[in-house]
């Protein structure tokens, strides 16, 4: 089975407190992007996992897919697997590359072995596998709060909209972001803000982390000024970073940016 797992976009990322387990409540609203890697699972005599492009740090057991795959066969009585995954979305983007190649391996799996696990069960296997990962079970647009893995439906359509986004090849761990931001209450209401028109976005819908980060990292800034010169309706990092978009008007071709060769690039429409 060949399925393609696309990444996401925060439209909106405020921290607004800190939990008792460690980790921090949030308030974010994650879209999806069609920017995908491509992932193949098949029954084979025994248990491989092979990776192609990007190259992933860290060993086989600890890679998102297989532990997707451990997790399942826990609790099914799954055969060995062959998987490949061939890694396009980068790493350490704050795109959720590594969240949508775990859920897409725990439904190809879930269709592939008829195990008839209903999306809620789904989503309940991925979020023990990352705060974000449930998202891409259903993979729709939502409003998402608590750890990132509560979600709410959000009256939001993006279709037409026209996309670029730019990796300026810095990876930034999730780590060091959550070091630098201070949990504090949102200046907007964020599910306000984004029923309004994109527009006014600029003024009312950000992201803490771009607040935090772009001291350290000037980049940051100066992408998203480079698209709002180029004509974006609303650009932003997305969640903790280094990726930045620029959303431009519907039916209009995103621009042309002089960027350094080393910087990855998408372009489309959502």
């Amino acid at each position: 089975m060949l399925v393609f797992p696309n990444a996401k976009l925060n439209l909106g990322l405020y921290i607004t407190s800190q939990r008792a387990d460690g980790f921090r409540n949030l308030e974010s609203v994650f879209v999806p992007l069609p920017w995908t890697d491509a992932l193949e699972i098949l029954p084979a005599e025994a248990n491989a996992l092979t990776i192609s492009g990007i190259p992933i740090p860290g060993e086989v057991e600890t890679n998102l897919c297989w532990r997707a795959y451990e997790l399942l066969k826990a609790d099914f009585d799954l055969p060995p697997v062959q998987m490949h995954l061939q890694k396009v979305v980068p790493i350490g983007a704050g795109l959720g590359g590594g969240s949508g190649d775990a859920s897409f391996a725990l439904r190809a799996l879930n269709e592939l072995f008829n195990l008839n696990c209903l999306p809620e069960v789904l989503e309940n296997y991925a979020r023990r596998l990352g705060s974000d990962c449930a998202f891409f079970i259903r993979n729709k647009p939502v409003f998402a709060h608590e750890k990132g893995d509560v979600f709410e439906p959000i009256a939001l359509d993006l279709t037409g909209v026209a996309c670029k986004v730019i990796y300026p090849n810095l990876h930034i761990s999730t780590g060091e972001a959550y070091s630098r931001v201070v949990p504090r209450t949102p200046r907007h209401d964020l599910r306000q803000s984004i029923a309004q028109p994109m527009e006014t976005w600029r003024e009312t819908v950000g992201n803490d982390f771009e607040d935090a980060l772009t001291p350290f990292y000037p980049v940051l800034g100066e992408l998203k000024q480079a698209l709002y010169t180029a004509g974006a309706a609303y650009a932003c990092l997305s969640g903790s970073g280094s990726a930045v978009y620029g959303f431009f008007p519907k039916q209009q071709v995103p621009p042309v940016l002089r960027i350094p060769d080393d910087y990855l690039v998408w372009d489309g429409l959502l």
